[in-house]
């Protein structure tokens, strides 16, 4: 008899937690390391949200189990703000408040799939997408796509992919890793093509507010508002307030399935920490001027950053349109000899560049795409300038 379940063991590590979590302990020890592995913003969360988590820690309210779908004014408030932000209208009780964006893929995939199921996810793609999938007993359908595309994936793709057990479509935009934004127009041509196909679809919203240029973010169920029946939103405060540490994320979606997806968390979680409920609700009812100054902040840096690789001879990278990643192609370095080592892979290219160059970045293996690499600009100025140029030095 096997110790572990079969369905549990076949899971993956968290790539960008493993590679953050192994800058840290160099870092720990005595190392100089800069990380551009983990996806959050180097900011502080926002005085007056830390300021009500303060407020709710003192209110005896907060000490006690509250409903397991969110407190209702938070449901509320995720609902106003959703219509402000995206243009979507959804009720109160189509929201179901999670412990982080990660909880709200989990209960979205564990509430619409069984065994068989086939999710379209384009790649690259973030780590958490296929394994949450997979505990499912669903089946991932890579498509892939590249810089020569824009990291964008075709209605032609779709229809080559799309089989009878085709149950949902993820689409995230803006997009982890590539920091790709798919232009309004395809947004809701890949809407469409779900509406006609009897598709679900999964949107995760969570980079809304970070796009840069003329880029700007389109919500699915806002353009093809007919798709709204077979539709599950995703999002959470972590990226846009500054709050990966407060776990709080949240699904939409159908009645039917948010009740669902509300009896299961009743079993695994219960309610979301009140006090971080309580600081969602600052967060979200409140107005974006920090948020407008992180997103300035992020878009110099990844201009910056995007300028440095792409000096690199035999780099190749898109510039950011969205989220707070570069997502560069080292395919022209590969195979090539630095500091005594031949590195074949991304993968073997981050090892060496993590113990030559104390530079942590995450391989494309990890996204479904081997020979490019994820770098994080939610870092400080220096440490981008001082990483990017200790690769090229490598490299050189």
């Amino acid at each position: 008899m096997e110790r572990v379940s079969r369905r549990i063991s076949a899971i993956a590590e968290s790539a960008t937690l493993a590679v953050d979590a192994r800058a840290k302990a160099l870092k720990a020890s005595g190392k100089d390391v800069i990380g551009f592995g983990a996806g959050e913003p180097d900011f502080p969360t926002p005085d007056h949200i830390v300021e009500a988590a303060v407020a709710a820690c003192r209110d005896p309210a907060n000490h006690d189990y509250t409903p397991t779908a969110g407190l209702p004014e938070l449901r509320e408030a995720i609902a106003a703000k959703t219509e402000r932000d995206s243009g979507y209208e959804c009720a109160p009780s189509q929201v179901l408040v999670t412990n982080g964006g990660k909880h709200a893929v989990y209960n979205a995939f564990q509430a619409l799939l069984d065994p068989g199921d086939e999710v379209i996810v384009p790649a690259p793609y973030w780590t958490t997408y296929p394994e949450a999938i997979k505990v499912t007993g669903g089946e991932t359908v890579a498509i892939s796509t590249d810089d020569s595309s824009g990291f964008r994936v075709t209605l032609e793709q779709l229809d080559a992919a799309l089989t009878p057990r085709t149950k949902a479509l993820l689409f995230v935009s803006p997009n982890n890793p590539t920091g790709a934004v798919y232009p309004p127009e395809e947004v809701e041509a890949i809407g469409r093509w779900a509406v006609e196909h009897g598709v679900w679809v999964v949107t995760d919203e969570i980079y809304e507010h970070l796009t840069y240029g003329e880029h700007r973010f389109s919500s699915m169920p806002t353009l093809v508002p007919e798709l709204a029946d077979t539709c599950v939103v995703l999002n959470g405060v972590a990226k846009t307030y500054a709050m990966t540490g407060w776990r709080v994320g949240w699904m939409i979606g159908p009645p039917d399935v948010v009740a669902s997806a509300t009896n299961l968390q009743s079993h695994s979680t219960s309610n979301v920490a009140n006090v971080s409920q309580r600081a969602t609700i600052a967060a979200v009812t409140g107005d974006l001027e920090a948020v407008a100054m992180m997103r300035a902040a992020f878009d110099r840096r990844g201009s910056v950053m995007h300028e440095l690789l792409n000096a690199i001879p035999g780099v190749t990278c898109m510039a950011p349109q969205g989220a707070f990643y570069c997502f560069p192609s080292f395919a022209g370095v590969l195979g090539r000899e630095f500091a005594g080592m031949t590195p074949h892979t991304s993968l073997e290219l981050a090892g060496l560049v993590l113990d030559e160059a104390r530079v942590a970045i995450v391989p494309g293996e990890a996204f479904g795409a081997p020979g490019y690499a994820r770098l994080s600009f939610a870092l400080s100025d220096d440490d981008l300038v001082e990483g990017v140029q200790r690769i090229a030095k490598l490299l050189s």
